[in-house]
């Protein structure tokens, strides 16, 4: 039997609406999605990103706002997005939007590597002794990440309402942190649309969510999410056919 600790880390609208990966032996529950995030950033050494959907695209905006901030500079964190040959239009897509919205140089941050594990191994490997050598030097921790800044805004749960919704910053002339933090919340509110109870709900009751911003960034937008629902990345398995709750408007 393997010792090894497969470590899971939830939060109750995840697990409200699906069940935790079975491999994991270890399941830590969060209060919201926030605190889940942070935890995935401070426990881990290196982050590797398997094709998803909406929720993995969150999580992607989630680190980059972490890791573009300026307090973060320099601090060593390897972050690749891997999967089969079939996920290369998946990540290309993400790809083409994260260049638009923050800048080429958000590229640096992240490797693609398509349908070779192999070479995902040995760059995770050389990244982890990257981020050995530092914490060496710096003195940080190997089982926790202190040295990196979470700024406050990020450890607040975002609570997806239309209003909050509608009122998302989504527009390029603010720092390429925070434009990064407010993208994720679109598509936090777009998860909790699809997937969660309180999402849900309010979708049932009110109608859409309203997304508006910069046109060619809402252009982007409303292009990924719709590749996604082709791909059949917006719902659940099993589920009905896919009915956006979320409408995106042009400036």
């Amino acid at each position: 039997r393997s010792k090894n600790r497969y470590i899971g880390i939830t939060e109750p609208g995840i697990i409200a609406a699906e069940s935790p990966n079975p491999i994991v032996n270890n399941l830590i529950i969060m209060p919201d999605i926030e605190k889940r995030l942070e935890a995935f950033v401070r426990t881990a050494h290196a982050i590797i990103v398997f094709p998803g959907g909406v929720g993995t695209a969150e999580e992607i905006l989630y680190l980059l706002g972490i890791m573009l901030h300026p307090a973060n500079a320099g601090i060593p964190y390897p972050l690749i997005f891997t999967g089969p040959s079939e996920s290369a239009a998946y990540f290309e897509q993400i790809d083409r939007f994260l260049r638009l919205a923050l800048g080429d140089e958000v590229a640096s941050h992240y490797q693609i590597i398509i349908d070779d594990p192999g070479q995902v191994a040995r760059q995770v490997a050389k990244g982890v002794e990257r981020v050995r050598k530092y914490r060496l030097e710096s003195g940080d921790a190997f089982f926790f990440n202190w040295a990196i800044s979470i700024d406050e805004s990020l450890q607040h749960p975002f609570h997806p309402t239309h209003e909050a919704m509608a009122s998302l910053n989504l527009h390029r002339e603010q720092p390429r942190h925070e434009f990064a933090a407010d993208l994720r919340r679109a598509f936090s509110g777009i998860v909790a649309g699809n997937v969660k109870i309180e999402g849900m709900r309010a979708i049932e009751q009110h109608g859409p969510f309203l997304i508006r911003g910069d046109d060619k960034i809402m252009q982007a937008l409303d292009d990924l999410l719709a590749g996604f629902v082709s791909q059949q990345r917006m719902k659940l398995p099993g589920t009905a056919a896919y009915v956006p709750c979320y409408r995106v408007l042009h400036d």
